[in-house]
């Protein structure tokens, strides 16, 4: 699962600088569900929606660093650890991502935790 989830994070940081749909696409199975928050009635629902959503709410590449670390896995579920910098007048968050990988690898499940970063 180690591999997986570092090819797919490799995926998802070439997504999020790219912005482009086929990249997003590439990362999530056709009925994924990406939430934002924990147990958020919100969530992105389905592949389509995902990549709208994203697009939405992109961040430009040269706006941005991230450093993650695998934390662990236990079955298709990986937990991953991350730090979000912000080099605008934004904050910077601690991130925890919990990710359901398929066996294709792409995702079924996202969820993400994030607390601004208090410096």
């Amino acid at each position: 699962m180690t591999d997986a989830i570092r090819q797919w994070m490799e995926k998802y940081i070439a997504a999020w600088e790219t912005n482009a749909p086929d990249d997003i696409r590439a990362l999530f199975a056709e009925d994924a569900v990406y939430a934002t928050r924990p147990y958020d009635p919100d969530a992105w629902r389905g592949r389509e929606q995902i990549v709208d959503r994203w697009i939405a709410s992109a961040d430009e590449p040269e706006d941005w660093r991230f450093e993650w670390s695998v934390l662990g896995s236990d079955g298709d579920l990986a937990f991953v650890q991350g730090r979000t910098t912000y080099l605008d007048d934004r904050p910077s968050y601690e991130n925890l991502w919990v990710v359901r990988l398929a066996p294709d690898g792409r995702a079924t499940a996202f969820t993400e935790w994030f607390m601004e970063r208090k410096t």
